[in-house]
């Protein structure tokens, strides 16, 4: 094949006289031919994994490294005067997912097809995402995030659906991605949709729309606004139709194989990625049952069949839904889980493994641990928590289900591809073996004491970090001194992740400079997340970061020595920049709340040093970099544990007798800051700081503060703060996704 001759085919015309645009439509087609050539449907048995978010970010550059193309197109380009990294930046983000779950099932699936399993993901083909954000008047503003055109990498498909809801019936259509692995086969991203849809129903300058017009509207956002019925319901709707869809596909893939339903596991794993899929389970059964298979046949098949893994022990995001709602949306799977439930019933006589409680919710996690064969958490510390605390009543009862999958990511995109510059520094001193079994990443090890290697990974990191700072003051026009310590806190915004903290942070390091305590280094700190548009304390809290940035950035007498910066409409894209270039990664949840995190891995494989509670899988990080090469602080999850049985915790109490915390709680409705944000929203996160903090902020701030002083201070050894960098890296090969999904090939789904 030359690659050369086949670019200008599709081109019509010499590269050297194409645009980009042009050549980014020829390199979409080029890569869609090569990686359709690696499908594979040999296998019998194929894993299809559910998920109502699949955040794959731009795919562009991570197809031609996972084809063995990238250096090849690169230098014919070059060759003719072109850029790759200018056409790259002509693809749009597929707006397909929001946080952490979306992510990892990304990543999941490119580790899939790169270790040869034959495996798919499926979800939804949402136009607009979860929105694009914007920032006016230092509020969140949301906006409709549209990236379908043209020139995507979606492929229409003839596979449609006839699906049955409580009053109407819609009629789906399938569109593929490629997924292609490293080195090895092409697995597929099939993603449903309407072609009933109507984009025109939301306005531009909102995300609003009639919620009750399903036909238009299904298939527009990602977790639309639950805050009133008609959203509650919309969310019902988009799951089962999720769902409904990815049974009949299952069902007819594995009958044109062989498969007599009988024996339907012999062909497929379904794996339920968090509750949002809970519904193929009673989806699945009342097919079976329809295909002429009775109910407990239909029962033990679909239990050998599905598998469930638990991202959250949050009540908010464990889903139960009112049995009226289902019974409005889909009534023909009332009946079945009322025979789920009463099954259950039949064997224990205990109310908390219900699956219908006595407020007539449907617990779909409940649905998920009875009727699958494996229940896992995503970090040893999550599972520990399930099996003990959150979910002990079912543990009890199926300790053989139980079983730990500690979260990865895939280092193609995460450092291959986002970090060029220390792939090849590694490359250099190690060999290329870490591409493909990332625990060879310990070789680096030997050279933890060698000055000249310490010295170039510096200069690295500080390439990184004068790249960041351009393509800040490119999108956002804020400056910030690339010899500062640049601390990043990038994920979804909520209470439990705890970014007010870092706020409170940046008040006592503002009024500590004031008061002219000034650090020996400057100090830039970022952060990345959107809010629900529906969660008031979550926007509250933005809004104060937004406010911080304004007042910190233009006080001169600070803004030498501290920057903030929020960044907005924070995307894969932005990530893929501030991961290389970070040097201390925000990891600060409460200790027992976040199932496993994987911006932590992130960060650590580009050789930042996490400050972090002993929470999710900082808990792993710890143990594999040892006491010296992290920052640990905070109460234990034991005693957050505790806390809350007792009821005991009290923010009023430590805010009342602690005059610094006070003093600086009480900065967010001070005159200065007031001055620059609306009352109304800092004086609401101000009460609730004092008399809820429901997920302690005040009770770890003292450590936290400490902590991170003590992360500064270390900082000034640059010789030694290299040499943690050097541990972190060499340690993060277990962190990959190809090492958590042998894992769950190994142990649950057996392909």
């Amino acid at each position: 094949m030359n690659l050369s001759n086949l670019l200008k085919s599709k081109c019509k015309k010499e590269l050297n006289i194409c645009t980009n645009q042009e050549i980014y439509v020829a390199l979409l087609s080029v890569v869609n031919e090569l990686a359709q050539e690696k499908v594979n449907n040999k296998s019998k048995k194929k894993l299809y994994y559910i998920s109502a978010e699949f955040l794959i970010g731009k795919l562009l550059s991570n197809n031609l490294i996972n084809l063995g193309i990238y250096e090849d197109v690169k230098a014919i380009l070059k060759e003719n005067g072109k850029n790759l990294s200018e056409i790259e930046e002509i693809e749009i983000e597929p707006s397909l997912g929001n946080g952490g779950l979306g992510r990892l099932a990304a990543c999941f699936l490119d580790s899939i097809a790169s270790l040869g399993i034959a495996g798919d993901g499926i979800g939804l083909n949402y136009h607009f995402g979860l929105f694009k954000q914007e920032f006016k008047n230092n509020l969140q503003l949301e906006k409709k995030d549209k990236w379908i055109n043209d020139n995507t990498w979606l492929n229409k498909t003839d596979v449609t659906y006839d699906i049955d809801f409580g009053r109407f019936t819609l009629t789906s259509r399938l569109y593929d991605i490629n997924i292609t692995g490293y080195n090895n086969r092409t697995n597929k991203l099939h993603l449903f949709d309407l072609e009933s849809l109507d984009e025109s129903i939301v306005d531009d300058n909102s995300i609003n729309f009639d919620k009750n017009k399903i036909s238009k509207n299904l298939t527009l956002f990602l977790y639309p606004d639950d805050s009133d019925e008609e959203g509650r319901l919309l969310r019902i709707y988009q799951q089962y139709f999720m769902v409904s869809n990815a049974t009949r596909y299952i069902i007819d893939e594995c009958i044109s194989k062989g498969s007599n339903l009988y024996d339907l596991y012999d062909y497929a794993v379904i794996q339920i990625n968090d509750t949002h899929p809970t519904m193929v389970i009673p989806e699945l059964i009342r097919i079976l049952i329809e295909k002429g298979i009775s109910m407990d046949d239909a029962i033990e098949i679909v239990s050998k069949t599905c598998a469930y893994t638990n991202h959250t022990i949050l009540s908010e995001a464990l889903e139960k839904w009112p049995i009226k709602y289902l019974e409005k949306v889909v009534p023909n799977l009332v009946d079945i889980i009322k025979e789920l439930d009463k099954r259950v019933r039949e064997k224990y006589d205990d109310e908390s493994l219900y699956i219908i409680d006595k407020y007539d919710n449907v617990h779909m996690a409940h649905i998920d641990i009875h009727y699958t064969f494996s229940t896992n958490g995503v970090a040893y510390l999550h599972t520990e928590i399930l099996k003990n605390n959150e979910l002990n009543n079912f543990y009890s009862i199926y300790p053989e289900k139980f079983n730990n999958k500690t979260n990865g990511i895939t280092f193609r995109r995460w450092l291959m591809h986002c970090n060029q510059s220390l792939t090849d520094f590694i490359e250099n001193l190690i060999g290329d073996e870490f591409k493909k079994d990332a625990t060879k990443l310990e070789d680096l090890l030997k050279f933890v004491d060698d000055k000249n290697i310490l010295k170039e990974l510096l200069k690295i990191k500080n390439e990184n970090k004068i790249k960041l700072r351009d393509y800040i003051k490119l999108k956002q026009n804020i400056e910030i001194d690339e010899n500062s310590i640049f601390d990043i806190q990038i994920k979804r915004l909520h209470e439990y992740k705890r970014q007010q903290m870092n706020a409170l942070y940046i008040i006592y390091k503002y009024l500590k400079i004031n008061n002219g305590d000034k650090p020996t280094t400057p100090i830039t700190i970022i952060f990345g997340a959107k809010a629900a548009p529906a969660y008031t304390i979550a926007k509250d809290i933005i809004h104060l970061i937004l406010c911080l940035q304004e007042l910190v950035n233009n006080d001169p007498d600070v803004n030498k020595y501290l920057k903030i910066v929020m960044i907005e409409n924070y995307n894969v894209t932005f990530a893929e920049k501030l991961i290389p270039a970070c040097d201390i990664s925000e990891q600060i949840s409460l200790a027992s709340k976040e199932a496993s995190g994987t911006g932590n891995m992130k960060f650590m494989l580009n050789g930042a040093l996490t400050l972090g509670t002993e929470d999710g899988a900082n808990v792993e990080i710890h143990k594999e970099v040892g006491d010296e090469n992290i920052f640990i602080f905070g109460e234990s999850s034991k005693k957050v544990i505790e806390h809350y049985e007792n009821g005991d915790y009290s923010s009023k109490d430590i805010y009342e007798n602690n005059a610094e915390i006070k003093n600086i709680v009480d900065f967010i409705i001070s005159k200065k800051l007031i001055k620059i944000g609306c009352e109304e929203n800092l004086k609401r996160l101000h009460k609730e700081i004092v008399t809820k903090d429901w997920f302690m902020t005040l009770l770890d701030f003292e450590d936290y503060v400490k902590t991170k002083e003590r992360a500064f201070k270390e900082y000034e050894d640059r010789m030694e703060w290299a040499r943690k960098m050097l541990i972190n890296i060499s340690k993060a090969g277990y962190f990959s996704s190809d090492r958590t999904i042998s894992e769950y090939n190994n142990d649950i789904w057996k392909l």
